[in-house]
């Protein structure tokens, strides 16, 4: 695994040991980045299940100001750090320990906002459509803000989830990657 572009591209980054994590490949990474992006102006991303962190830190890489990666394993939270500190840009990224759904009301909380999210959870530990609809509702997402779900070939996530409109999916292989766009104007006022 590594960097694919950007400033830090072509470092080598550590993947969580064991089979608990299943890192998104480089080659749909790189084509990922490439459907999203390929660079950013900025922003800031959010990664739910963040695993080895290889996602946040490409994003930085390639133009994200900062990245706020959860995940609860404590191996998946030692190789982010890891992985982390090979960009000698700590500064850019935090890091918790928690719960994807408690870790969306933390954030709420504290009224972050985000440009771009990732939601690669566990294949057969999935509630993506649930957790999207918590990030909406907690305005956690700006505007024309972007999530990357990462889910096994056979799932169907609806085509709308409040104001999230999947914009794209592609297969590759067991992988499958739905991309959503949020709504301009649609903010919710709870």
């Amino acid at each position: 695994m590594r960097v694919i572009s950007g400033e830090y591209g072509g470092r080598r980054l550590k993947a969580v040991p064991g089979t608990n994590t299943r890192p998104t490949t480089d080659k749909i990474k790189e084509s990922l980045f490439n459907i999203i992006g390929p660079y950013f102006e900025g922003g800031s991303c959010l990664d739910l299940f963040a695993g080895s962190g290889g996602l946040s830190i490409e994003a930085v890489s390639r133009g994200m100001d900062t990245a706020v990666l959860i995940d609860k394993d404590p191996l998946a939270l030692k190789t982010i750090k890891e992985n982390i500190e090979m960009t000698k840009e700590s500064k850019k990224f935090t890091v918790y320990r928690n719960d994807a759904n408690r870790a969306i009301d933390l954030l709420r909380s504290k009224q972050q906002t985000f440009d771009l999210v990732f939601l690669d959870p566990p294949y057969l530990k999935q509630e993506i459509v649930n957790q999207i609809e918590k990030l909406i509702t907690g305005n956690l997402i700006v505007d024309k803000g972007l999530i990357v779900c990462e889910v096994e070939k056979k799932v169907d996530l609806p085509d709308n989830i409040q104001t999230a409109t999947l914009i794209r999916q592609e297969r590759y292989g067991i992988t499958k990657i739905m991309i959503y766009e949020i709504e301009a104007g649609e903010k919710n006022d709870e």
